[in-house]
């Protein structure tokens, strides 16, 4: 089997990224607008360096192949962020249900020797095709596996969002003016 690499679902990728844009944009135009200590050079700089960070965080990327399973970043960020995680089809005994602080529902694959476990990932595109595939090298049961949130939910909070970026808008121009 040539590898098959899953990212990041767009939507989550371009919901997260507009929804930072939203929340930070503003500071910079109010600190100046209120003569805040902070100053918006140094303000425009974290955003900077923060949106950096977010996109080097949603660059994660899924490999299955003959041997394994893979979770990781490209090289190039790899070397200077976390490294990631490999399991070899052969060591996973099981996927096990958990319940996350809100109410959503994880899984984690539990290792043969039942000394690890690694959290299976649920935000890519092609969701349901990584699932298929796991099953059909693992053997393992994963009819109840459904993403940890529907795209649904992502499109709501993008909607959302875009209203914010209005009102920011809105607020930076009255400020200017």
């Amino acid at each position: 089997m040539i590898p098959v690499v899953f990212r990041i679902s767009p939507i989550i990728k371009i919901t997260l990224i507009s929804l930072y844009i939203a929340l930070t944009i503003p500071l910079p135009f109010l600190a100046e607008f209120t003569k805040a200590s902070v100053s918006p050079i140094i303000l425009w700089l974290g955003i900077a360096i923060g949106l950096f960070f977010l996109a080097v965080i949603l660059s994660e990327l899924v490999i299955l192949d003959d041997d394994k399973i893979s979770v990781t970043h490209p090289p190039l960020i790899s070397k200077f962020w976390r490294k990631g995680w490999s399991l070899n089809w052969e060591e996973i005994a099981e996927l096990k249900l958990r319940t996350t602080g809100q109410n959503g529902i994880v899984y984690y694959f539990i290792t043969k020797a039942r000394d690890r476990a690694y959290l299976l990932p649920m935000r890519v595109a092609g969701f349901a095709r990584m699932v298929e595939i796991i099953t059909e090298k693992t053997g393992v049961d994963t009819t109840d596996v459904r993403p940890l949130s529907q795209p649904w939910m992502y499109l709501i909070l993008f909607v959302c969002t875009i209203f914010l970026l209005l009102i920011d808008f809105w607020a930076i121009l009255t400020a200017n003016n």
